[in-house]
Order: C-alpha cells, then sequence, then structure tokens
C-alpha cells in the first residue's frame, strides 16, 4: 500500500519550508529544516522523542511562530497568514480532542460548526461522514464509552468536517488494536486518493512503510527524505526499523 492514487505533478507543493527553525532560548529545537510535500501525498515524519517531530507540526499548522526561515502549508504562510492555514487544515493527534459525554453525533456537529458549516451543509456534511465512516450505528453512542478504534474513526470524522486540503497526523494510531490500525489506514488512503494531503508521525515501522516518502528528523535536524528504498539505502540498513533504532541510538549517545 504505497500509492493511493496519481497525482498531478504540476500541482503546487502542499508544504515547502526553507530553513525553517524554532529555538526556544538557547535550545534549538528545529534547525534548516527544508523539504517539500506534494499536493496528494502520505507524507511521514520520523524521528526518536525530542528529534523536533512536534515542533515542527505546530509551526506547520500555525500554532507556533517559526524563529528563522519560512514555510508555506497549502499556499498560504505559516507566520504571517496562521489563520488561513488553520481554516484549511486538520489536526487529529493521539488524544484525538473528543468530547466524552457528548454522542457520536453530536461531537461531529459541534466540530462542523465550529469549521463555519451551517444549516442544510452541515446537515449534509455530517451524512457524509457517517456514512464513509461506518458510523450510523453509534450515533447515538456518547463517545467516553467507544472502543479506541471507534474513537478513532470519530476523531478523523471531526479533524476533516470542513474537508480540509490538508490533514496532520500525529500518532493517530497509538493504543488500538492491529485490525483498527488497518481500517484507519484504508480511510487515509481514501482521502489521499480524493486528493487530501496527509503528514502523519508515528513510532509504528510498519505504518511508516504504507506512507510514499518519508523524512527522518534527529536532535533538530532533517537527516533523510526519501521513498523507504532510498532512506534504508542511504543508511545501509535492512529495514525502516532499523534506521529507526540506529537513530535512536546516536541521539542516545549524544546525550551528556
Amino acid at each position: 500500500m504505497t500509492d493511493p492514487g496519481a497525482r498531478d505533478p504540476s500541482a503546487a507543493p502542499a508544504v515547502v519550508t526553507d530553513g525553517l527553525r524554532k529555538a526556544f532560548g538557547p535550545l534549538v529545537a528545529v534547525e534548516g529544516l527544508t523539504m517539500s510535500i506534494a499536493a496528494g501525498e502520505v507524507f511521514g515524519l520520523l524521528g526518536p522523542n525530542g528529534s523536533g517531530k512536534t515542533t515542527t507540526i505546530r509551526m506547520l499548522c500555525g500554532l507556533m511562530a517559526p524563529s528563522g526561515g519560512k514555510a508555506t502549508v497549502v499556499g498560504f504562510d505559516v507566520a504571517t497568514q496562521s489563520e488561513m492555514v488553520r481554516r484549511n487544515i486538520g489536526y487529529m493527534s493521539q488524544k484525538f480532542g473528543l468530547y466524552d459525554d457528548l454522542t457520536v453525533l453530536e461531537n461531529i456537529r459541534f466540530y462542523a460548526s465550529v469549521y463555519g458549516l451551517a444549516g442544510r451543509e452541515r446537515r449534509e456534511r455530517m451524512d457524509e461522514l457517517v456514512d464513509e465512516l461506518g458510523l450510523a450505528q453509534r450515533a447515538g453512542q456518547l463517545a467516553g464509552t467507544l472502543s479506541g478504534g471507534w474513537k478513532q474513526r470519530l476523531a478523523l470524522a471531526c479533524s476533516t468536517a470542513h474537508r480540509p486540503k490538508m490533514l496532520f497526523l500525529d500518532e493517530p494510531t497509538a493504543g488500538v488494536d492491529p485490525a483498527a490500525r488497518r481500517t484507519f489506514w484504508q480511510l487515509i488512503y481514501d482521502l489521499a486518493r480524493r486528493g487530501t494531503t496527509i503528514l502523519v508521525t508515528t513510532h509504528y515501522m510498519d505504518e511508516a512503510e504504507r506512507c510514499q516518502r518519508i523524512a527522518f528528523l534527529s536532535r533538530g535536524h532533517l537527516i533523510a527524505v526519501g521513498t523507504t528504498a532510498e532512506i534504508t539505502a542511504q543508511f545501509g540498513q535492512p529495514t525502516i526499523e532499523d534506521v529507526f533504532i540506529e537513530l535512536q541510538r546516536r541521539d542516545e549517545g549524544a546525550i551528556v
């Protein structure tokens, strides 16, 4: 599962970063990040804990101002047009961000309203999401009583209620069973086939290999970007998991 569909090579990239940097006083979390993500691509961002993944995502989502460099997301500058960035993206974290005391349908309605949908448009979009994600039989169930896999589907519905051009997934399958993970990735590829760009962080290497391209961060620096085959060849390792373990070993060895 590495090709969700043909992408238009003439389309503008969904993400472009040029020397992107973030420092917190003397601590540099991200340094000189330069890369691009194609429109409609499923792109993985990997690295050991503390490598700069979360900081990178926060900058790309317009939630944190860069200290230097530039970045655009779906055509908008993250520093000067952060509100437009946020209007055109979806974000889903491993904590899902659901309201446990609301039903499945009430959660979807709430997020659709937050994103500006109302009236007939909101009703039609809610029906569409319930149908696409197989939530009909759970529509009246409280979100807090759902299993991890069903919460995951609901969170995906909420984060895509406004049909975002790009979706950020921060370890979205943590804590869910293998069957739910497989179903989730099928849903992600359905979104990509319809043109949504996906950026995902994960510690599951089998999921990393489902991405069309991946980037590795280490201590705030981009050290590799490409397909699975390209990166394993670059590091002389048999698998992406071996690359990850080697990077983690290096990072831990660098801590003094």
